[in-house]
C-alpha cells in the first residue's frame, strides 16, 4: 500500500531517523497548543474548522490506520469508536463521523485525547524499533505521510484557533507576539522571465505528494512576477478606490459572493478610531502598511490584480521562478504566527517562502499521467481536484521542513481564514 513515488525517496528507510521525525512532529503539536485552556480545544466555530481536540485525535488515528493496524495482526485501537469519530473523509477505510458535528463531541475528553495520543505513540514507536527491514520498505514511507500529514494539520490548528478566537467579543490573543515596527513597503519591482519549455512538478528524490507528479513539460510565454508580496497599504488603496464595489472588477461568483457575504476588507479587519485594526493570534493590532496582506479569497487576489491592471501568476509560472531559491522565509517554527513586511528592497524575487500562500489562477487539476496513490491513501489529494483553485509558498503557519517548491496546497475561491496572499504577474 505504500506510494510509489515516496519510496523512491525514502529507498532504505532508517527506523532512527523516523523515529527522532516522528518524535519531533508529534511533540511540536503538543507544544502548539499549550497556551490553550480546556475550553478552547473543544470549539467548533464554522463547519470548515474543527476543534483543536479533534484535529490531536485526527492524526493519530491517520497513524493506527494506514500503520499500526497493518503492520499488526492482533492490534486493538484504545476504543472501538475512535475509527468513526476521527475518521475525516476517508471512505475505503468506514463512514466518517459528520463534519459539522465534531464541535458535539463532548467525549473523549482532552485529557483522554492526549492519552489516545500517547497510546499511538507507543505502538509507533515500538514498531519502529521491532520492525524488519521488510516493513520498514512497506511502512517507513506511509509513516513519512502521516509526519506531513501532521504538519498540515499543524497549521490548520493554528488558523482554525485564529478564526475561533476572534468571534470571542474578547478578541483574547493565542498567546503574545512580536510585532514588526510600522512601515511602508519599498517599491514594487517587476522580474522577467523569459518564454520557453519548462520542466514543472517533483522528481520524487525528496517526500513529495502524489499530486505533485509526474514531472512534465510545460510552454510558458514572456512573463513578469512582483517581486514581492501585495501589501496592506497597497490593498487598503484598492479598498478606498471602491475596489469591493465596482462589479466589473470581480468573476461573476466572486461578485455574488462579496455581496451575499457583505465583505469591504480582508478577513478579521475593522475600523477602530478611523484607523483599520485587525485580529491576529496575538490579539488586536493596527494594520501594519508593510505587511502582506492576508486572509484574503481567490475572488478578492484576483479583483485586485484587475484593479492593478495585472493578473495573478499561474502555478507554473511561480514554480519556474522558485527555481533554485532556498527555502528561507516566515515559516511556523519561528513563533511569529503573522506575516512580516519585506526585506529591503534589492531588486530580487523575495517572500517566494512562508508568511502567506500565494493564490494563483491555475485550477487545481491533475497534471498529465497523474495517478493517485492506491487505497485509501489515493482519497488524500485526488479527489478534491474539482473547483479549487493552487496557492504556493507555505505562510507563517507552515513548518519549513514540510514545504517544497512544487507543493500544491489547493482551496476554494472563497477561502479566507487561511494565511492567503498573493502576488501580481502580467503578460510581457
Amino acid at each position: 500500500m505504500a506510494a510509489k513515488n515516496v519510496k523512491d525517496s525514502l529507498a532504505k528507510p532508517d527506523a532512527e531517523h523516523l523515529k527522532e521525525r516522528y518524535t519531533a512532529i508529534r511533540s511540536f503539536s503538543e507544544a502548539l497548543v499549550e497556551p490553550l485552556e480546556t475550553e478552547d480545544f473543544v470549539i467548533q466555530a464554522v463547519e470548515h474548522t474543527s476543534p483543536t481536540k479533534w484535529h490531536l485525535a485526527h492524526v493519530s488515528w491517520f497513524y493506527e490506520t494506514f500503520v499500526l493496524e497493518k503492520a499488526f495482526s492482533n492490534y486493538e485501537s484504545m476504543h472501538p469508536q475512535y475509527a468513526y469519530i476521527f475518521n475525516s473523509y476517508y471512505l475505503q477505510t468506514g463512514e466518517p463521523h459528520q463534519r459539522s458535528k465534531r464541535g458535539l463531541l463532548s467525549r473523549p475528553t482532552v485529557s483522554e485525547v492526549f492519552e489516545y495520543r500517547k497510546y499511538v505513540n507507543n505502538k509507533i514507536l515500538q514498531f519502529l524499533d521491532t520492525a524488519s527491514e521488510q516493513q520498514l520498505q512497506e511502512f517507513g514511507p506511509v509513516i513519512e505521510i502521516g509526519n506531513h500529514h501532521e504538519q498540515q494539520h499543524q497549521e490548520l490548528m493554528l488558523t482554525d484557533l485564529k478564526f475561533l478566537f476572534a468571534q470571542n467579543p474578547l478578541k483574547p490573543p493565542y498567546r503574545e507576539l512580536e510585532t514588526s515596527p510600522q512601515k511602508e513597503a519599498d517599491d514594487l519591482n517587476w522580474i522577467s522571465f523569459e518564454e520557453g519549455v519548462y520542466h514543472i512538478g517533483n522528481e520524487g528524490k525528496e517526500y513529495t505528494y502524489d499530486n505533485e507528479q509526474p514531472r512534465h513539460r510545460k510552454f510558458l510565454e514572456p512573463f513578469e512576477l512582483s517581486d514581492r508580496l501585495i501589501t496592506n497599504a497597497e490593498f487598503i488603496d484598492f479598498i478606498e478606490a471602491d475596489g469591493y464595489r465596482r462589479s466589473e472588477l470581480w468573476l461573476d461568483e466572486g461578485w455574488a459572493t462579496v455581496n451575499e457575504e457583505e465583505w469591504r476588507a480582508p478577513l478579521y479587519w475593522f475600523k477602530k478610531e478611523g484607523a483599520w485594526h485587525y485580529y491576529t493570534l496575538g490579539g488586536v493590532k493596527k494594520v501594519n502598511p508593510g505587511e502582506p496582506v492576508t486572509h484574503l479569497s481567490y475572488y478578492e487576489a484576483d479583483a485586485y490584480a484587475r484593479w492593478a491592471d495585472a493578473r495573478l501568476p499561474t502555478e507554473a509560472e511561480w514554480e519556474v521562478a522558485a527555481e533554485g531559491l532556498p527555502y528561507e522565509g516566515n515559516f511556523v517554527e519561528q513563533g511569529l504566527y503573522h506575516p512580516r513586511p519585506a526585506r529591503s528592497n534589492d531588486t530580487t524575487l523575495k517572500q517566494m517562502f512562508g508568511d502567506v500562500w500565494e493564490w494563483t489562477m491555475s485550477s487545481y487539476e491533475p497534471y498529465p499521467g497523474y495517478e493517485p496513490l492506491p487505497g485509501a491513501l489515493g482519497e488524500y489529494n485526488g479527489k478534491f481536484m474539482c473547483s479549487q483553485y493552487v496557492l504556493r509558498g507555505g505562510s507563517c503557519a507552515t513548518s519549513q521542513t514540510h514545504i517544497r517548491k512544487t507543493y500544491r496546497n489547493f482551496f476554494y475561491p472563497d477561502a479566507r481564514w487561511q494565511f492567503n496572499g498573493f502576488r501580481l504577474a502580467r503578460n510581457v
